[in-house]
C-alpha cells in the first residue's frame, strides 16, 4: 500500500491537522516506511506459531491490594493554603 499526497492532506484534514505541502510530502515518505514494514511483517509465515497472551510469556508479578496510607487528614492539610472543615478551599473558576 502506498500513500499519495492527496491521501495525505486527506487524513491531516480529518485530523484537523494543518500542515504545509512541505510537510505533507515528508509525512507522506514517512508513512509509506511504515506501511512498507508492516508489508513486510505480514510477509512472515506465521503457520504453526501459537499467539502468546504477554510478550515475555511469563505470569504478573502483582502487588498485594492493600491500604499502605491510612486517614491521615491533619498532615495532608498542613500545606493547604486555604482549607473549611478539612476541605481544600480552591478559587472558583467557573461563574
Amino acid at each position: 500500500m502506498s500513500l499519495c499526497l492527496d491521501d495525505v492532506r486527506r487524513i491531516a484534514a480529518l485530523s484537523y491537522i494543518d500542515i504545509s505541502d512541505e510537510q505533507a510530502v515528508r509525512m507522506q515518505g514517512e508513512l509509506n516506511d511504515i506501511f512498507k514494514m508492516i508489508e513486510r511483517i505480514q510477509a512472515v509465515d506465521t503457520t504453526g506459531v501459537e499467539p502468546m497472551m504477554h510478550p515475555h510469556d511469563g505470569a504478573q508479578r502483582l502487588r498485594a491490594d492493600s491500604v499502605v496510607f491510612g486517614d491521615n487528614r491533619e498532615e495532608n492539610m498542613k500545606n493547604a493554603p486555604e482549607e473549611y472543615e478539612g476541605l481544600f478551599l480552591v478559587p472558583q473558576v467557573i461563574e
